[in-house]
């Protein structure tokens, strides 16, 4: 073995290493996108108790919000040979601070719902796939069949909150009608609140502005022929906090700097450094 190649970038200076070419079958990405969005006025629906409160709050302060859940669905576009278009839903948890004429703000939680639909490319592909699984005592199970349409791949970090407002059901003129039954929200999502959601035909209802990264790939299962250096066998040996003395464990821990100097502006990835490099 050559103990010389280990997994990373390749450089020019290894010379003819290549041992063998291999056929892998793996996940390769067609078409892909990002996109930077901001999603302004977006209704959240509040739970019944937090309604209440809603109802008899004076203002009102978004704090945060959290990707909870992402549903996709692959559809090939007509008249346009090996693009799809990709129909996602996304639901967030949005908290809020929420203050009434008197006492401390009460904090309270809601669902968020944006949709989204992006045409991208993903290739043709008209076979069948089987799969079985194996079973411990019998025949092994034979799947169901599919075909191999590209798969969604959608990618988010939770989003940036930038505002909150009230708006009364009889004032809302430049924000569109709200169009999601509430009632046909997944079980997974429900199951981040505490509580039934209240009838969203409230007469105070919030909206939210926030900005959302996402990227969306389209991906399909493929068998690539791939040159090959060696096998892959792990290097670093175990280390169990349970064995050996304490001690020596913590030896080979490094001081934290970070921790008590925080890094400076021009540390961090596309800062600008002052000239000094490796400066105590």
């Amino acid at each position: 073995m050559n103990k010389g190649i280990s997994p990373g970038p390749v450089g020019s200076n290894t010379g003819n290493c290549i041992k063998e070419a291999v056929c892998i079958h793996t996940d390769k990405v067609y078409d892909s996108c990002r996109d930077k969005e901001c999603l302004e006025d977006i209704r959240v629906y509040l739970t019944v108790g937090d309604q209440e409160i809603v109802d008899r709050a004076v203002s009102i302060k978004a704090t945060t919000a959290e990707l909870i859940w992402v549903t996709s669905d692959v559809e090939a576009v007509p008249f346009h040979s090996g693009y799809y278009s990709i129909d996602i839903r996304f639901f967030f948890r949005v908290t809020l601070d929420v203050c009434s004429d008197t006492g401390r703000p009460k904090r309270v939680e809601g669902l968020s719902v944006y949709d989204k639909k992006v045409v991208l490319f993903g290739s043709e592909g008209k076979s069948k796939v089987f799969r079985s699984v194996y079973a411990a005592s019998g025949y092994d199970k034979q799947l169901a069949g599919k075909t191999n349409l590209p798969q969604a791949v959608v990618e988010a970090v939770d989003p940036i909150t930038l505002s909150a407002k009230f708006v009364d059901r009889c004032c809302q003129r430049n924000i569109a009608d709200d169009c999601y039954d509430i009632a046909s929200t997944p079980d997974v999502v429900c199951g981040c609140f505490e509580n039934v959601f209240s009838d969203p035909r409230a007469e105070r209802r919030v909206y939210v502005t926030l900005g959302l990264f996402t990227i969306i790939k389209l991906e399909r299962s493929v068998q690539l022929l791939i040159p090959v250096y060696d096998f892959c066998v792990p290097e670093n040996e175990s280390v169990s906090s349970t064995q050996g003395d304490p001690c020596d464990l913590f030896d080979k821990i490094k001081f934290p700097v970070d921790e008590f100097y925080p890094p400076q502006k021009h540390d961090f990835a596309g800062g600008t450094s002052n000239g000094c490099n490796n400066c105590c």
